[in-house]
């Protein structure tokens, strides 16, 4: 993953979907025209490692607020269904900026990660969609020293919730980071995605501790 601009230059095909993603996400963060941007050098159809064309993350105040580029189509209509655009959502996630020791290698370290789980539909077709769980078993943090407890994720909607592109519409799909021991409980029945949004808020903090 690179820090740079990713978003085509080039006029033909134009990059409808790309510029409709960024516009939703201008609405919600006006003024930020440049937001802290990671790029793949070489292209996934060209063998290139990272399926994502582009992961963005807009300065919240408090927290990023990270979305994806490459789940939908960012170009000319490629998926079948009529409806909506590529898979139909884009990622994103709010991170905390307290407790980040290195700022930019963390949020390079969530780039990473939002590679990976899009692997996981461009790879197995696996889709993501809200109020679901995502449990990895590792029992160290997801962040980059692996100090935090946050070990995978339960799903939301974003605030920016469904917009309508010229290729159909696309979901904005939020991640929440959440411990072992509360995704344990959400697969053992004895709590409920949303209940363990309720008491966590949608914001990624490293520092939290678990509420089970």
């Amino acid at each position: 993953m690179n820090e740079q601009d990713s978003r085509p230059q080039n006029e033909n095909p134009e990059p409808l979907g790309w510029d409709a993603i960024t516009a939703a996400f201008d609405r919600r963060y006006p003024g930020q025209d440049n937001p802290i941007h990671f790029g793949c050098l070489i292209p996934w159809q060209l063998g290139g490692p990272n399926p994502l064309q582009g992961v963005s993350a807009y300065d919240g105040g408090d927290y990023f607020h990270f979305v994806t580029y490459g789940l939908s189509d960012l170009y000319e209509k490629e998926g079948t269904d009529p409806e909506y655009s590529g898979y139909g959502y884009e990622f994103t996630l709010k991170l905390a900026k307290v407790g980040l020791e290195n700022e930019m290698q963390e949020l390079q370290c969530v780039a990473g990660i939002l590679q990976d789980l899009a692997k996981l539909t461009f790879e197995k077709g696996e889709q993501f969609f809200p109020y679901e769980y995502i449990y990895t078993g590792q029992e160290l943090g997801f962040d980059r020293h692996q100090k935090s407890k946050l070990t995978g994720f339960i799903t939301t909607w974003d605030e920016v919730g469904t917009i309508d592109t010229p290729n159909g519409k696309v979901d904005f799909v939020k991640l929440i980071g959440a411990t072992d021991a509360e995704l344990r409980a959400i697969m053992d029945n004895k709590l409920r995605v949303q209940e363990l949004e309720e008491k966590i808020g949608d914001v990624t903090d490293y520092t939290r501790d678990s509420t089970v």
